[in-house]
C-alpha cells in the first residue's frame, strides 16, 4: 500500500461473466499493487467505470454488448472518455474483432486464458507503474 507516499495507486476494472478468471486476475493485480475493481458483464462494468473512473479496463469481448451496439470501449470513447480499455478474448474473437479495433478504444488484446504476469507488466508499462513509478508496487 502506498499510504504516506503521496502516489495515487493504479485502479483496474476487470469485467468477465466468469467469477475465476476475475478472481486470477484481481490477486495477480492486487499482488503488484494495484487498486481493482470488478464487474460481471458490461453493463455493470459501464456503470462501475463511470463511478470509480479506473485507469484502465480490462473487459472480455462480449458479442452482445447487452443491446447496446456497441462494444463497452467504443461506448465509452464515444462519451469523451480516455481510459485505456484492454480486451480479454479467445482467439477466435480476436480474430473476429481485430480490424478497427484502435478506432473502437480498444487499447490492445490479451487472449484468454490469460497470463496473468504479462497482464500486469503490460499495464505497469502502459499506466508507469512499475517498481519506483506511482502506484507501483
Amino acid at each position: 500500500m502506498n499510504i504516506g507516499l503521496g502516489d495515487r495507486r493504479r485502479t483496474i476494472l476487470l469485467i468477465d461473466p466468469d467469477a475465476h478468471a476475475r478472481s486470477a486476475l484481481r490477486d495477480a493485480l492486487e499482488t503488484a499493487g494495484f487498486s481493482v475493481g470488478e464487474a460481471a458483464s458490461d453493463a455493470e462494468g459501464e456503470r462501475t467505470a463511470r463511478r470509480i473512473k479506473p485507469d484502465a479496463i480490462l473487459a472480455e469481448l462480449s458479442h452482445d454488448h447487452d443491446g447496446h451496439g456497441a462494444m463497452l470501449p467504443e461506448r465509452l470513447q464515444a462519451e469523451g472518455s480516455e481510459i485505456p480499455c484492454y480486451v480479454l478474448s479467445t482467439a477466435a474473437d480476436a480474430l473476429f474483432g481485430s480490424v478497427g479495433l484502435h478506432e473502437l478504444g480498444v487499447a490492445g488484446v490479451f487472449l484468454k486464458p490469460a497470463n496473468a504476469a504479462v497482464v500486469v507488466r503490460t499495464l505497469q508499462t502502459r499506466l508507469g507503474a512499475g517498481r519506483g513509478a506511482p502506484g507501483g508496487a
